[in-house]
């Protein structure tokens, strides 16, 4: 397996000044992300369970919402396509995305669904940092009506049309059913790159550009254990073969990324830094991101990859879900 090292970095800097003429359409299961701050320093009498002092509350864009973010934080010009509600929590996912030069015009808002959420409730003593205690989920119990599938779809083909990359970003909410991978399926062979990051259904997703599992994600998808001699090689072999993709980028945490292609070695790429994590919810959304913008920009496989475990060696060292600047990606790779 070759082996790419850090002094490589500064070339990847010339691919940045291309972001803000590419455009990516980011296509998959948005989600509200909601962080509620709390101080907490006594027992409740009521049950045996922390009692929380409400202090705080954000929103933040989630899912593939954070994707576009992130590839808007890159400069690169965004369109989302999805489904959410027509409710709050829906109009607050709207505005954070328009806020943050999202095209926001693909985004279908059906009545009487609710816009999924997840909300995670952090708390500590009043001199410590506040802790994830608990998550709470909410998300539609009904698949989205055939109507506005037909409608996703559709804005799904003209826009990847005129894309200069898509990003499939599916965490398993329904927004990427059978006939929308269908759909990314045509705009691929139209002559768009589609790249795909999938947390439950890699499998689903054949004949496409691109592939993103993690490890875990890659041992379930392909049957193959990753602890025989190999089996990282073996387990992706398995499943480039199985989805006939053109590249799947297996990322790695601390051990970096891997990228697969069919008929060549494969390439791995030492993980950036030496810092351990603070917080890797979203990780996966910025590396996706990174990727597609690299793609979209007219990068190879291999340099998208590089620019990608830059971006995500970055994303760890903020707390939740969080974006990289172009400027701090600039300013990562050319730092002396």
């Amino acid at each position: 397996m070759r082996r790419l090292q850090e002094p490589e970095l500064p070339s990847l800097a010339t691919l940045l000044p291309a972001f803000s003429q590419a455009e990516v359409v980011v296509v998959g299961d948005y989600v509200v992300d909601e962080y509620v701050y709390g101080e907490t320093d006594r027992v409740s009498r009521e049950a045996p369970v922390l009692v929380v002092r409400y202090e705080s509350s954000e929103l933040k864009a989630g899912g593939a919402g954070n994707a576009a973010q992130n590839l808007a934080a890159l400069g690169v010009k965004v369109r989302a396509i999805g489904v959410i509600g027509d409710d709050a929590p829906g109009a607050a996912l709207l505005a954070q995305l328009e806020a943050n030069r999202v095209d926001v015009s693909g985004l279908l808002r059906v009545r009487g669904r609710p816009t999924e959420a997840k909300t995670r409730i952090l708390a500590g003593g009043r001199s410590t940092r506040r802790q994830q205690m608990l998550r709470l989920d909410r998300a539609p119990a009904e698949p989205i009506p055939a109507a506005v599938e037909r409608k996703l779809v559709k804005e799904l083909e003209r826009a990847g049309r005129r894309a200069a990359t898509v990003l499939a970003s599916d965490y398993g909410s329904g927004a990427l059913g059978s006939a929308a991978v269908e759909a990314l399926r045509r705009v691929k062979r139209g002559g768009t790159p589609v790249c795909v990051d999938s947390r439950y259904n890699l499998r689903a997703y054949t004949e496409l550009t691109m592939v993103k599992p993690n490890e875990v994600e890659l041992e379930a998808a392909s049957g193959v254990s990753l602890s025989q001699p190999n089996g990282v090689e073996k387990a992706a072999r398995a499943l480039l073969r199985r989805v006939g993709c053109e590249v799947l980028l297996v990322t790695r945490g601390r051990n970096g990324m891997s990228v697969f292609r069919p008929g060549v070695p494969p390439v791995h790429v030492e993980a950036h830094g030496s810092r351990d994590a603070v917080d890797v919810t979203g990780a996966g959304d910025t590396v996706a991101a990174a990727y597609s913008a690299g793609i979209a920009a007219g990068g190879d496989p291999v340099t998208a990859a590089r620019l990608a475990n830059v971006a995500g060696a970055l994303v760890v060292q903020k707390p939740g879900t969080a974006t990289v600047t172009r400027e701090e990606l600039a300013a990562e790779l050319l730092k002396p």
